[in-house]
């Protein structure tokens, strides 16, 4: 069984380190803070001290990192993930970051010459998808290394292989595309129900099971009634996708309306405060603003 080495342990990848250890393989971990993973070392992770020993120590090296600058800080310097990427291993990138970054550490893996790979393998679902390892896998990269950690992979959910370095990541932002106009439609469709008067949360129930339900929509709607604290993918994270997304659309000179329309709402939101909750926030932000404020820029 191959050993894993997992960088960044926060909601998504702490608890896609848990499922490795639950299913019996020997996980190495490093992330800034030891404290908030004491859990999972409790559980039997074997806590390393730098991305470098990391490398070193595992088979197949993981990471779940938020952007392009925490990545890079992870990856170079003499204490990086680089430096220790001996031969044969692969670095298998669950982060969402762009694909110019990922394609350039990529490229740097090869040109060290170590027979090493990093394939990037965003991935689609929140917490509640990685406790079922229900997740979608986007695969870019070189394929025979995509096989050789096919099962690893499994571990999480349902890997499908797209194409080359950074294709993953351009089919993950394509999805975070329609998952920003759903949760934006669906919020503006429910308010318009609840202010003529309809009950919220029959309509909601209506909603869903109408063609309209994805199965996102339907996982959302307790947090969009409700507004528990707990967050699953929260506005900041979403916002970071599509501003990426809308970045790919420009250097591919493809129109993205929607996004435009998205990276604008989730931008007040963030202005108004919404940044650490949940994109179910959406419902709530709407009610707040005034019709004439959307769209006025």
């Amino acid at each position: 069984m191959q050993t894993i080495g997992f960088i960044g342990l926060g909601k998504m990848g702490g608890n896609m380190a848990a499922r490795y250890l639950a299913a019996g393989y020997t996980v190495y971990g490093e992330a800034r803070n030891r404290t908030s993973a004491q859990w999972l070392i409790d559980h039997g992770l074997r806590w390393v001290h730098t991305p470098r020993e990391l490398a070193e120590a595992a088979d197949v090296v993981m990471t779940s990192l938020p952007n392009d600058d925490v990545i890079e800080s992870v990856a170079t310097g003499p204490d990086g993930l680089l430096e220790g990427l001996g031969e044969g291993k692969i670095w298998a990138d669950l982060s969402t970051i762009s694909a110019g970054m990922s394609r350039t550490l990529a490229a740097r893996v090869r040109d060290a010459g170590r027979r090493a790979h990093m394939l990037d393998t965003p991935v689609s679902g929140s917490v509640p998808q990685v406790q079922a390892g229900t997740l979608t896998i986007m695969v870019g990269g070189d394929e025979d290394a995509y096989r050789r950690v096919e099962q690893v992979l499994r571990v999480l959910g349902t890997p499908e292989y797209v194409g080359d370095n950074g294709q993953g990541l351009v089919l993950k932002l394509a999805i975070n595309i329609s998952l920003a106009g759903q949760m934006l439609a669906f919020s503006e469709g429910l308010l318009l129900a609840e202010r003529d008067g309809i009950d919220p949360h029959r309509a909601a129930e209506i909603m869903t099971e109408s063609p309209i339900g994805s199965p996102m929509l339907k996982a959302r709607v307790p947090l969009v009634l409700d507004r528990p604290e707990e967050t699953w993918f929260d506005v900041e994270l979403m916002h970071k996708d599509i501003r990426l997304a809308r970045r790919a659309g420009a250097e591919l000179a493809t129109s993205l309306p929607t996004a435009a329309v998205a990276d604008e709402m989730l931008s007040q939101a963030e202005q108004l405060g919404y940044g650490h909750r949940d994109i179910a926030t959406l419902h709530e932000l709407l009610s707040r603003i005034s019709p004439d404020a959307v769209g006025a820029r």
